[in-house]
């Protein structure tokens, strides 16, 4: 799988098909391409300006990921999530970054933990000056850094495309300034439980943090 981390963006160096398979996928996560909309090679082709060659391999890329549904002789389809599946991947996302702060607290460095606070200290400077996407790169940033903390390579995958996933559903652009400080006090508190090495008190603040991410996206009217 192919998880880029804070931007996505058409990216110098990355191969064609890639960049590509990125800029499609973000486009059906945010509902540019509706489900059931059919994309064909030919109109990928002609709005990159590239061949069919990378077109193929991104469709492939995208298939593999469940976002579109190749049907022999018709072609391609975007399939995307349905808001049950988001709301799904909202509570698998809590169980696991759960268990990464869990992990995090046994097996963090120093230098690890300087790092995360780093993060903080820059998601609340653009918090206050009301900077919302430099103030939600540094959100993104902080999570990566505790699943990297973890020390367990799979862990840190799983949770990086979960969030990926849920960050580009998440806030639309009428309400994603209303939360920014309940989020900033959401992170200090998790700071401060790996910080003392409060492994309860951390484990129900993510709870409390991820399950007020699903409410605030929209998504917690939904069962489990």
């Amino acid at each position: 799988m192919y998880y880029k981390s804070v931007k996505e963006e058409i990216v110098a160096g990355l191969p064609l098909a890639i960049n590509i398979f990125i800029k499609l996928r973000e486009a059906i996560l945010r509902g540019k391409l509706q489900n059931g909309e059919k994309l064909t090679e030919q109109r990928i082709c002609n709005e990159y300006n590239v061949s069919r060659t990378p077109v193929r391999e991104a469709f492939r890329l995208l298939e593999q990921e469940g976002l579109i549904t190749m049907i022999p002789n018709r072609g391609a389809f975007v399939t995307g999530f349905s808001e049950q599946d988001v709301a799904d991947m909202y509570d698998m996302r809590k169980e696991y970054e759960m268990l990464a702060f869990e992990w995090a607290v046994e097996r963090i460095t120093p230098e690890e933990f300087a790092e995360i606070k780093n993060a903080y200290e820059l998601m609340e400077f653009y918090t206050h000056k009301g900077e919302y996407e430099k103030s939600a790169e540094q959100n993104v940033l902080f999570h990566e850094l505790i699943y990297r903390a973890s020390h367990n390579r799979l862990l840190t995958q799983i949770l990086t495309s979960y969030q990926y996933y849920t960050k580009q559903i998440r806030y639309s652009e009428e309400n994603k300034y209303d939360y920014m400080e309940e989020v900033l006090e959401e992170h200090y508190e998790i700071l401060q439980a790996l910080e003392t090495k409060d492994k309860k008190r951390g484990v129900a603040i993510v709870k409390k943090h991820l399950e007020g991410s699903k409410i605030r996206a929209g998504y917690g009217g939904f069962n489990k």
